[in-house]
């Protein structure tokens, strides 16, 4: 008996011996994934009562194939921006639109002077300095001001609230934001509404750009 306790004692310090010398690691943990471009642009939920989410909303590349068939130009220069922006490394990128009206839905971002309506672009690069160099040329047309072009009513940097890679230009009928957010850039054009919903646009999108 004595010997048999004897035997389960070394074991037990053989083991402890070994996790000692060996320990045991726990896995790292795997890295929260990026959000799809579709998930981090305006939702329904982010937009006042009263405004639709129109049928063109979805991917870039549909969006564009469906405004083919109402503007022809726009759909180009959409289309090229695109192409360019995709072989400069952007991996994804998705739109919504929310009017008041459908002939607010595939007109030029912030044309319509009557209508409400609310748009949000969101693009996703490989790495942030893909982003940034993307955001410093201009998406779709919108490209950030230099300090000695800056207007009344244009913002950019941290002024925005959304960092130093924005910024925004507001007017009476039209309030624009773009900026770059780690290795996404976006955008958010509201037309025909107050700073508050516009304020609550970009807040809605910023946190989920991760």
């Amino acid at each position: 008996m004595v010997r048999s306790w004897a035997v389960v004692a070394l074991v037990v310090l053989i083991s402890a011996c070994q996790n000692e010398t060996h320990p045991v690691f726990s896995p790292s943990p795997i890295p929260t994934p990026r959000t799809a471009p579709s998930a981090a642009i305006l939702q329904p939920n982010d937009v006042p009562a009263g405004l639709e989410r129109c049928t063109l909303s979805g991917s870039l590349d549909s969006y564009i194939s469906a405004v083919e068939a109402s503007d022809l130009k726009l759909a180009a220069r959409w289309g090229a921006a695109w192409a360019e922006m995709r072989s400069d490394g952007a991996r994804g990128g998705a739109i919504s639109i929310f009017a008041a009206d459908t002939s607010a839905c595939s007109a030029e971002l912030g044309a319509t002077t009557s209508t409400k309506a609310m748009a949000s672009v969101v693009i996703q690069f490989g790495d942030v300095a893909q982003a940034e160099r993307a955001w410093q040329a201009g998406v779709f047309g919108y490209t950030p001001p230099a300090a000695a072009q800056l207007q009344a009513g244009m913002v950019r940097g941290a002024a925005t609230g959304l960092g130093p890679s924005s910024f925004t230009y507001v007017r009476p009928s039209v309030r624009l934001a773009c900026w770059r957010h780690s290795v996404y850039v976006a955008l958010v054009v509201v037309s025909n509404s107050d700073q508050a919903t516009f304020q609550a646009a970009t807040a809605s999108i910023d946190p989920r750009l991760n």
